[in-house]
Parts: structure tokens; C-alpha cells; sequence
């Protein structure tokens, strides 16, 4: 089992819950602990207009951590392409491709956030027509030979070519948030690895792979379960006094996670089987049922965003789940 992290740094200006992590300098500090400890991948936030301090710009946070990391992949979760001129963000993207060695993960999605939209002078209902366009255009500028045109709906392009190309070819593993079956079923058919979001249940989440298994075995694309990155809340704690403050902390994420998202949210705290939250045991018993429904590449959203927790879960949890090495031959 794979194990990175999910979310991004947070200025002071935010009113709300701090759901996501902690401040700059402090979180570039996390990341590089979490690339020394041997952290699969971070997949970073974009959101707008929250008045919360979230990230607003993704990759050029990341172009820093690029220079300060050297083994941990660095991605997108998401750019929201409706937002974005496709050409500029391809160009970002194939910079920071090469900035980090082919590091990098390349999550896109449509938005979700009403709110967003709204502050966009944007109309949500056109997301998934606009998306489509941004990314054929994205493919082509990473892929076209030569000088190329385009003319839709949305952009018109001529004659141009897009530089520099992305050290990683023919580019960069795409990565798609995903929940609907319509939508889980279209990323894999068309190459995608796909995001699944910190609150949906494990059942949920077994069912959301089984049907991106499905249909990558409809299209001949192999499958595997790092191509499935499962969001999970981190909530770990060694005293069973921190239990409470633990509980409270996820209803006020969910709280925050559901109203920005206008969003399914479990019923109850009892019924919310999808945070990683107890103490060690409990959560490798939690990262078991996981495993069991397909899950294999977990991403971990830490509230309070703590380098000790980082190493706590490095030393107490991860042994648990790490491939076994085979004994030389005597």
C-alpha cells in the first residue's frame, strides 16, 4: 500500500475551521519531512474565494517544493479547468514537469463549488463542456507535432506551439476527481487515474474502484490500485483522552467540507466510517478494510497538518502495510 498526502497550506486571513493544513512556510516544512520519510506522493488544492486561506495557486507552490523535495511526486488535486486558459495551464504544467525531475501528477477536474463558479461570473452547469475543450487542448499542445490550430467554442488558437514540452512522455499522468459512475467510467476509459473524495464510505469506495477496475478491463487498460488515489482524513492519537477532540474535530471538517461543496455528508458520526481516526491499531484495522475493497494508494488529509504525526504514522503505521522483502538466497 501506497501512501502520500492531500491538501495544501493555509494563509491567516481564514475566518473558518482550518480543514486542510496550516500555514506556508510551515507546510513546505511538512512536505519536505514527508519526502525524507519516504511519502509516496502530495496532491495539492485548488479552491477560490473561500475565505478560508486555501491555495488558490497550486503549481506554483509546488515549482517551490519541486527545489526543496527530491523523491516525493508532486500533484495537482485539482486544477479546475473551467477557470483557466488550457494553454497557459499545459504550459505551467510541462514547467513544473521538468522543474521536478517528471515528478509530477497532473489532477484535473470541472469544480464543484457553486460559490467558486459564482465568483467567476461562471455558469456551473457548462463545467463539463468547457472541461472538455481545455483538455483536448491540453492534449494537443503536449502531443502535436509542429505548429498547430484550434478553433471551438471557447478558445481560438493559431498557428502556435507550446513550450516546453513535458519531460514526462508523452505527458504527465493525468488524474481526474471522480465520483459518479458516469464519471469514474469516462476516466478510465480514456486514461485517467481518478481522486476519490475524503468523505465517501468505505463501501463507497470499493464500489467506486470495482467499477473503474471494470472499465479499464472493457478497454484493455491494465489495472492497478495505485491508479486509484482514496482521500482519507488523519486523525491519530495514542490517548484515549484526545478521543473526543478527535470526534469534534471531524464533525466541524465534515461540517466545512459539506456546506463548501453543497454535498452528500454521512448521516452521523457513528455512521462515518471514512477518517482514519483512532490510534494506531485502530487505524491499520481501518487501512485493512480499506485494502479489502481494492484500495491500494491512500492520501491523507491532516488537520492539523503535523510533522509529528507524519513520523508517528511512519514508524507505527506504515511497517504494517510495506511490501515484503524477499530473503537473499543462503
Amino acid at each position: 500500500m501506497r501512501f502520500g498526502l492531500f491538501g495544501g497550506a493555509r494563509t491567516k486571513r481564514g475566518t473558518g475551521d482550518v480543514v486542510d493544513s496550516h500555514g506556508y512556510q510551515g507546510y513546505i516544512d511538512y512536505v519536505v519531512e514527508a519526502d525524507r520519510l519516504g511519502y509516496n506522493s502530495l496532491f495539492m488544492v485548488e479552491h477560490h474565494f473561500t475565505g478560508q486561506g486555501q491555495v488558490s495557486a497550486a503549481m506554483t507552490l509546488l515549482a517551490y517544493l519541486a527545489a526543496k523535495t527530491s523523491r516525493i511526486r508532486l500533484g495537482t488535486g485539482v486544477v479546475v479547468l473551467p477557470w483557466h486558459n488550457p494553454v497557459l495551464v499545459a504550459e505551467q504544467a510541462a514547467t513544473l514537469d521538468l522543474l521536478s525531475g517528471g515528478r509530477f501528477d497532473f489532477g484535473v477536474g470541472k469544480g464543484y463549488r457553486p460559490a467558486e463558479f459564482a465568483g467567476f461570473c461562471m455558469d456551473i452547469a457548462e463545467n463539463s463542456e468547457i472541461f472538455d475543450e481545455a483538455m483536448e487542448i491540453i492534449r494537443k499542445a503536449w502531443t502535436a507535432e509542429g505548429r498547430w490550430s484550434h478553433h471551438g467554442k471557447r478558445w481560438h488558437l493559431e498557428n502556435v506551439v507550446v513550450e516546453p514540452e513535458p519531460l514526462t512522455r508523452p505527458h504527465p499522468p493525468l488524474w481526474m476527481a471522480a465520483g459518479s459512475e458516469g464519471s469514474i467510467r469516462r476516466a478510465a476509459r480514456e486514461g485517467y487515474c481518478i481522486l476519490i473524495d475524503q468523505l465517501a464510505s468505505v463501501k463507497q469506495v470499493g464500489e467506486r474502484i470495482a467499477i473503474f477496475r471494470e472499465e479499464c478491463e472493457k478497454t484493455g487498460r491494465a489495472f492497478n490500485p495505485a491508479m486509484v488515489g482514496v482521500t482519507r482524513a488523519l486523525q491519530m492519537f495514542f490517548d484515549e483522552a484526545e478521543r473526543k477532540a478527535a470526534i469534534e474535530t471531524r464533525k466541524r471538517v465534515v461540517g466545512v467540507i459539506g456546506d463548501l461543496a453543497k454535498g452528500e455528508r454521512p448521516k452521523s458520526i457513528e455512521e462515518d466510517d471514512a477518517p482514519l481516526l483512532g490510534t494506531p491499531a485502530e487505524i491499520i484495522a481501518r487501512l485493512r478494510t480499506l485494502e479489502a475493497v481494492g484500495a491500494g494508494f491512500i492520501l491523507m488529509a491532516d488537520p492539523q497538518g503535523s510533522a509529528a504525526t507524519l513520523r508517528a504514522f511512519a514508524q507505527h503505521i506504515m511497517p504494517a502495510f510495506a511490501e515484503p522483502k524477499l530473503m537473499a538466497a543462503e
